[in-house]
């Protein structure tokens, strides 16, 4: 497996994404990252399910992708994830998000949903949240600068998130195969209430439960998060 760097044009603005390029009879599969979180945290699940072919972006703000002085909604999210899109040749793919970046694909599966095989969201809820001045305070001096990672993502764009961003709750019909991944400990983003949603927008649903972990899957059941979602990938192929 060989993954190349690519930047696709948005308006002016770069975003940098990955792409393992392999020639597979496997769907594809597009990964959106969390808040923080860039395309290169993910090199371990695309050698994982390789020799699928993976693309994973960083949206605008995180890592080596640009970081514009306005345009944070969901809308300009959304429109990162076409651009990468067409900028890497997708037709049909799978749809993996990772906290917020599951509100961004939520996003783009509303109005791009032909080109979507199937969608796995990781704990969070159907919903792109607004978020308070005290939020951004809080996560720029409490999280990044302590752990280390304003280099994911630059407190320019934590600032344009939380003035920008509009509460938008999701409650459209997804007729594609669906999984959703929660963890079950405290700290969880997902609640019961947020897996009846689900429920009610998704026709084809299945639920899977960490019972070790909190938000953070990866980190406390790294095997199994990604043996669940290699088995649903090839059990929902074309």
């Amino acid at each position: 497996m060989t993954t190349t760097a690519h930047f696709a044009q948005n308006n002016g603005v770069e975003i940098h994404y990955l792409d393992t390029g392999e020639q597979s009879p496997l769907t594809p599969v597009l990964i959106c990252p969390g808040l923080s979180e860039t395309a290169a945290e993910y090199e371990e699940l695309i050698a994982y399910l390789s020799p699928r072919r993976c693309v994973v972006l960083s949206f605008r703000g995180r890592g080596q992708s640009g970081t514009p002085q306005s345009g944070y909604d969901l809308e300009d999210h959304v429109s990162d994830m076409e651009a990468v899109v067409r900028a890497s040749g997708l037709k049909k793919f799978h749809l993996y998000a990772y906290s917020r970046g599951v509100s961004y694909a939520l996003g783009y599966l509303q109005h791009h949903g032909g080109r979507v095989q199937s969608v796995i969201v990781q704990d969070y809820p159907a919903q792109h949240k607004a978020m308070s001045e005290e939020w951004a305070e809080d996560y720029i001096h409490n999280y990044l600068i302590p752990y280390e990672r304003t280099s994911h993502i630059r407190s320019e764009a934590v600032w344009g998130i939380q003035k920008e961003s509009r509460q938008v709750h999701f409650q459209y019909g997804i007729d594609q195969a669906a999984l959703v991944l929660r963890g079950l400990l405290e700290g969880s983003l997902l609640d019961d209430e947020g897996v009846q949603q689900y429920s009610q927008m998704m026709t084809q649903i299945t639920v899977e439960g960490f019972e070790h972990s909190d938000h953070d899957i990866r980190s406390a059941e790294q095997d199994k998060l990604f043996d669940v979602i290699q088995t649903f990938l090839n059990d929902h192929d074309v």
